[in-house]
């Protein structure tokens, strides 16, 4: 490993700049405004990211080019994401962008850089006692690390991104296939009723055939009882339902057993649905084994003999346009349990159900398959990262 060298982030960019102060709006004028929120576990939805109006003269500072890799500078600090598409797209002012010298070094390898754990340490270490989190441009352009000839960074980045490649591709698989299972709900349940209940349908209450339950959190200031250890229960959050395709297999924090005990909170049991009723309202998920979820959630277990299944829940859900119930709160955006027992569900009779139970169980089926595929590549991934990094794995690039 005589030909690699430490050296530090700001001597492989060309320019390191802080975004552009601005309003994001939902009109579809100018160009995409790529805020913090838009970042998601090193991705970006550009199908949900806002717009902004901005001059002719700021809009050349700050375009984003293909190969920018943007840091967020507070909120989820350190958190990156390389810009991979020539995309109309401006940055905002709590991003920096760091712009990558490709005779130094290949920006799609330092974007991976930047997704270990190593530069989480350290973005945690020169954030440490600050009463306001927030890092600026100096602090991350002074992160150092070990930097292997340019073949062979280009070599590294092609074996991550082959995971991540098909990652992509099978949440892209998942999406369609929920897509075409919403499709034929529409078309089964929802155009149907219409004009009025369909002969020998019935509309119930959510309350009376799910026993709907709601999670709890342990007091924050005793820290001692959540865990990033996957070994204890997996705790949901709003943001963990707000990261997945369907399913939901993965937390990003964990209680220990005792709190769950101590706090009597209610155990989630596998297939379960869920639902985000505060802060952001509507997630929709459901449950791969048994998991805890905090008070922001509720789930809906089935009582003995119910007629649907958690398949039929969810995509009734999905229907919903929770933008016009009861409730809001002063502080955020919220519904009530009360108001969740009371949604009215149309339930057809048992040979239709039977019937659409049997077309859509394979697409859920697949859903899940492929979902237990992506946490076993995220796994290889996370696993092979810091080896290719440190150079305790190599890879060449021959020509």
């Amino acid at each position: 490993m005589s030909e690699w060298k430490e050296v530090k982030l700001k001597t492989v960019c060309s320019d390191i700049s802080y975004g552009y102060t601005a309003s994001a709006s939902k009109e579809k004028v100018g160009p995409k405004f790529l805020r913090i929120t838009d970042i998601t576990s090193g991705k970006i939805n550009w199908d949900t990211v806002p717009y902004c109006k901005i001059s002719e003269k700021d809009y050349h500072k700050y375009k984003l080019s293909v190969g920018d890799i943007v840091i967020a500078r507070t909120g989820t600090l350190g958190s990156s994401a390389i810009i991979k598409n020539d995309i109309d797209a401006v940055f905002a002012s709590y991003l920096i962008r760091f712009r990558i010298d490709e005779k130094l070094a290949d920006p799609f390898f330092i974007s991976y850089v930047l997704q270990s754990q190593d530069f989480k340490e350290y973005v945690n270490a020169v954030n440490s006692g600050s009463v306001q989190p927030g890092t600026n441009a100096r602090q991350l352009g002074d992160y150092e690390f070990p930097l292997p000839p340019l073949p062979e960074q280009k070599a590294i980045a092609e074996v991550l991104s082959s995971i991540d490649d098909k990652i992509e591709l099978l949440h892209r698989q998942n999406k369609t296939l929920e897509e075409m299972a919403m499709t034929l709900f529409r078309q089964w349940f929802i155009e149907p009723t219409k004009d009025g209940l369909p002969e020998g349908w019935e509309e119930v209450s959510l309350g009376e055939i799910f026993d709907i339950g709601i999670g709890r959190t342990p007091p924050r200031r005793e820290s001692y009882w959540f865990s990033l250890n996957p070994k204890d229960i997996r705790w949901i959050s709003v943001k963990d339902l707000g990261s997945i395709d369907t399913y939901i297999i993965n937390t990003s924090e964990f209680l220990k057993e005792e709190a769950v005990k101590k706090f009597n909170i209610p155990i989630i049991p596998d297939n379960t649905v869920l639902l985000s009723f505060k802060l952001t309202v509507g997630r929709i998920g459901i449950t791969i084994g048994e998991m805890v979820s905090n008070e922001a959630i509720a789930h809906f277990k089935l009582k003995p003999n119910s007629k649907i299944s958690s398949n039929y829940l969810y995509l009734f859900l999905k229907t919903l346009d929770f933008g016009t119930f009861g409730s809001t709160s002063s502080i955020a955006e919220a519904i009530n349990s009360k108001i969740i027992k009371e949604i009215k569900i149309q339930i057809p009779d048992d040979e239709l159900i039977l019937s659409f139970q049997k077309l859509i169980d394979p697409i859920f089926q697949k859903i899940r398959y492929n979902t237990f595929q992506i946490q076993t590549l995220e796994k290889l991934r996370d696993t092979l990262l810091p080896k290719l990094m440190s150079g305790e794995i190599r890879v060449y690039k021959f020509r």
